[in-house]
């Protein structure tokens, strides 16, 4: 069945970076657009990052993360990446990986995400 495992999250100063991955399993990797999501305490979760599937050449970003955030793909390893440039407070959150823009997958943990000094 599909697994899905983010991780990479933690503690990090406003204008810091992380790198979150999210290793996927169960279903054919690279025939499959994925995102990022997140939800922050008290609010609905959010489409944060598109990528195609295959060569992942189409991306989509939020327009509260854009020009901050890149999103890649490695099907080699079966994962996405979120790179995070540049963290606001605002983007305190936990993030999730799902399939494309529908989010059919069981959701994973997520790994959580807080910007603060």
């Amino acid at each position: 069945q599909v697994h899905l495992v983010e991780s990479g999250g933690g503690l990090v100063q406003p204008g810091g970076s992380l790198r979150l991955s999210c290793a996927a399993s169960g279903f054919t990797f690279s025939r499959y657009a994925m995102s990022w999501y997140r939800q922050a305490p008290g609010k609905e979760r959010e489409w944060v990052a598109y990528i195609s599937s295959s060569t992942g050449l189409s991306k989509d970003y939020a327009d509260s993360v854009k020009g901050r955030f890149t999103m890649s793909r490695d099907n080699g390893k079966n994962t996405v990446y979120l790179q995070m440039n540049s963290l606001k407070p605002e983007d305190t959150a936990v993030y999730y990986c799902n399939q494309g823009r529908t989010a059919t997958f069981p959701w994973g943990q997520g790994t959580q995400v807080t910007v603060s000094s």
